[in-house]
């Protein structure tokens, strides 16, 4: 069995990550992350290089293999925005509550019509002598009215997939949100990556 550190001080977003990749890759073991180590400073121009800085500091400190990602939010309104900087939209310091607060603001005059947007993940396994695995995942959808829902995280409560009932992402289980979300389909195609290297070896 394999092990990984999962490279998130977030728990919601852990126990995404851990409910997903063990589902498709039985013999992986996810363990978390030390909560004293110092927190990454995500400063990387794209998801990639800030999922990547991650995993790069957890390998580095654990000594084992790192699961890592980072997800941005592109609303077609708003050119593309909050992006790279979805966690911290609304400031450097921003929690969940603050950022949709922000975004919902931003999009106050924005039609029914216009409110299109796209979730991206990338999710990254990284071993300490440099091999990468790298695994993108993405779902579109728009951007409701106003906050619905209390489960899931982030963005969650306003985001609509269009592949879905007309639900956002924080009114369904979680089973049925990993089935359409952007990190459900990056963390299933890492896995998928995972098995077919083991059984190359």
């Amino acid at each position: 069995m394999t092990r990984f550190v999962l490279a998130t001080a977030n728990p919601a977003k852990a126990r995404e990550i851990k409910e997903v990749i063990q589902t498709e890759y039985e013999d992986i073991e996810v363990i978390p992350l030390d909560p004293s180590w110092p927190e990454v400073i995500e400063d990387g121009a794209t998801l990639e290089a800030n999922a990547l800085l991650k995993a790069d500091a957890a390998t580095a400190r654990a000594l084992i293999p790192a699961l890592a990602d980072d997800t941005g939010l592109e609303v077609s309104a708003l050119q593309g925005a909050p992006g790279v900087r979805s966690a911290r939209y609304a400031s450097d310091e921003a929690t969940d509550a603050q950022n949709i607060a922000f975004l919902l603001d931003q999009m106050r005059a924005v039609s029914a019509e216009n409110r299109a947007a796209r979730f991206t993940t990338v999710a990254i396994a990284k071993w300490p002598d440099g091999k990468i695995l790298l695994a993108t995942g993405s779902v579109d959808g728009v951007i409701a009215e106003q906050a619905r829902g209390d489960a899931g995280f982030g963005y969650d409560p306003v985001f609509v997939p269009t592949e879905g009932d007309g639900r956002t992402f924080a009114e369904m289980s979680p089973v049925e949100k990993h089935k359409l979300s952007h990190r459900g389909r990056a963390f299933r195609s890492l896995a998928h990556k995972l098995v077919d290297l083991e059984r190359s070896v």
